[in-house]
């Protein structure tokens, strides 16, 4: 019989191939981060937000604004 053209086992190995000849799941060129250090950093990143809000509003509002 042969192997047919169009069969199941080239397809599969032709879709393998072409997967891993990629730049990945992402589809880009740079380096890669992992999971872990991608969460740390967001987090650190919304903790630096957090602080910039609380010293703006403690140190940069004027005084006076809040008596009357």
């Amino acid at each position: 019989m042969g192997l047919r053209r169009g069969s199941t086992a080239a397809a599969a190995g032709l879709r393998r191939r072409r997967k891993k000849s990629g730049a990945g799941a992402t589809g880009g060129t740079g380096n890669s981060t992992s999971p872990n250090i991608a969460l740390v950093m967001s987090i650190g990143f919304i903790a630096f937000v957090v602080v910039l809000h609380v010293v703006g509003k403690l140190y940069l509002v004027p005084r006076e604004a809040g008596r009357s």
